[in-house]
């Protein structure tokens, strides 16, 4: 699954997606069921509703499926798009959330101008989707991210801190490769892509494993959330 990277500061050189959509297509329902605790995720989506309001246009960048992000947006009368690389948990957000609309394409695609162009939003969600890029494609797409938004739109962002680089990990059955960065250096990143963190919370989360086959759950890790505000 790999594709020539675009404009936007993303690189010239083949982008390598190989096998990341296939894990998340292969762990399917699972996923919602190994992280039915999402008290950040829902704490920094609740911040989004209170500060936009309704019909706002907002991003949902990996979206998965659907749950809770985009259903709580729409369910808040918000306009809400939502953007993964695997077809299956695009099929069960478009199930789970019919109020809203939902694209099957890379992260590093949606921008102005790109490959999948989905005008400009009132707020960003990337939830634990980042993550999934290399760290040289990262800035890329914070960049894009500050395109999309309109001036001073809101971007709440969430990461695994972590030193890493597309390192190859187990992940409920399947192998992903995730990166990350130390809390300083991943704020670093997001004020150099012209953002302003306007509050930063961590919290310490384990995954249970859905099913015992799959084996133990992911290890506990440190979850970095990020509100932000577009600059300029």
């Amino acid at each position: 699954m790999s594709s020539p990277t675009g404009p936007s500061g993303q690189g010239t050189g083949p982008r390598d997606r190989t096998g990341q959509a296939e894990a998340f297509d292969s762990i399917g329902e699972r996923y919602d069921a190994a992280f039915p605790h999402k008290d950040g995720q829902i704490e920094a989506t609740d911040w989004l509703v209170a500060s936009l309001p309704a019909g706002a246009r907002v991003l949902d960048l990996g979206c998965g499926t659907g749950v809770p992000t985009a259903r709580r947006l729409a369910q808040a009368g918000l306009d809400v798009v939502g953007v993964d690389l695997s077809a299956r948990m695009v099929a069960l957000a478009r199930a789970q959330v019919p109020g809203a609309r939902f694209h099957q394409g890379d992260l590093a695609d949606v921008r102005p101008h790109g490959p999948l162009d989905l005008g400009r939003f009132d707020a960003v969600a990337a939830f634990f989707s980042l993550l999934m890029l290399p760290r040289a494609e990262i800035p890329g797409v914070l960049s894009s991210v500050r395109e999309l938004l309109v001036p001073q739109g809101l971007f709440a962002l969430s990461m695994v801190e972590a030193d890493a680089d597309d390192l190859p990990v187990a992940f409920l059955g399947s192998t992903i490769r995730v990166s990350g960065h130390p809390r300083r250096e991943l704020r670093a990143v997001v004020e150099r892509a012209g953002f302003e963190v306007v509050e930063e919370s961590s919290r310490s989360y384990a995954p249970d494993a859905p099913d015992p086959a799959d084996g133990p759950g992911a290890p506990p890790e440190v979850q970095l959330f990020l509100r932000c505000r577009r600059l300029g």
